[in-house]
């Protein structure tokens, strides 16, 4: 058997894929009010987005359990494979990464390899597919760990929010960096570096923001294929015109994905959100 692939919740793989692909996913975990659950299997989009209509209820997300990766790691070997790489949302942004490194040393650091893909989203979720395509040729550990690391090492991730407020609040941007967007109508355009989620740019319109994440994405893009993706919350159609204008852009995309981000990503950056993901692939290269 293969090595296993782990990943967590905020990937948010189009539905269906990782369990077409035996991509094992441990949900992260969220809290609307009163009520407690896993992202995409008790709470999904559409209930964080009522709560954050909700000004009045708390949002807040946690970490899986150490135990959580820990039996996720025991059930793939114990089904035969040969060894697992657990691939996870930026560091800098979760305790998700540290909470799989613990499981690791728990279950054995020979048999499981923990990569931070210093992003989250489809940033993430191309990582983790492109260690499911390594491993479904039949590559070691070390070549799965290695393919997962070379596509986050490549990743760009763009986008804008209507409020630095709720980013501030959950202490995924720092309070000084949180002005950018304090001045009236100027829209935020961010984008992750080295793992952390870092102002960019000033603008004063939405439509401004998403014609500037696209020019960013373009040249992020250069002139070989790339695999793209939309995130929104909320924001459907918004997010299919700016996959449309991705298309007429980059001829060359590889494949573009559209999706709405999930709980956690959504109770951290709000309604309203817009994204691009970008991977520029290598010469030559499948993936």
């Amino acid at each position: 058997m293969p090595v296993a692939v782990v990943t967590d919740s905020t990937a948010y793989l189009p539905l269906g894929l990782a369990d077409g692909r035996g991509i094992r996913v441990v949900p992260l975990e969220v809290r609307l009010g009163s009520r407690v659950g896993r992202e995409g299997v008790d709470i999904d989009a559409a209930a964080v987005s009522a709560a954050l209509a909700d000004r009045h209820l708390v949002v807040q997300t946690s970490r899986p359990a150490p135990a959580d990766f820990a039996t996720t790691y025991r059930a793939a070997l114990a089904g035969g494979a040969t060894g697992v790489v657990s691939v996870h949302l930026s560091r800098e942004l979760s305790g998700t990464w540290e909470a799989a490194r613990l499981a690791a040393q728990e279950v054995g650091p020979d048999r499981v390899r923990v990569v931070d893909s210093r992003a989250t989203a489809m940033g993430l979720g191309y990582a983790v597919l492109a260690a499911a395509d390594t491993a479904a040729e039949g590559a070691d550990a070390e070549a799965v760990e290695s393919a997962a690391a070379d596509v986050a090492a490549r990743c760009r991730v763009f986008f804008c929010v209507d409020t630095l407020d709720r980013l501030r609040r959950g202490g995924r941007i720092g309070a000084a960096a949180a002005f950018v967007g304090s001045a009236l109508a100027v829209k935020p355009l961010l984008h992750v570096a080295q793992g952390r989620i870092v102002p960019l740019e000033k603008v004063r319109t939405t439509a401004r923001a998403a014609q500037r994440m696209v020019e960013l994405a373009v040249r992020a893009a250069g002139d070989t294929p790339a695999d793209i993706a939309v995130h929104h919350l909320g924001a459907a159609e918004r997010a299919e015109e700016l996959a449309e204008r991705l298309r007429e852009r980059l001829p060359r995309v590889a494949r573009l994905l559209v999706s709405e981000v999930g709980a956690v990503i959504g109770a951290h950056a709000g309604t309203g959100l817009l994204g691009i993901v970008v991977v520029p692939r290598r010469e030559g290269a499948r993936r």
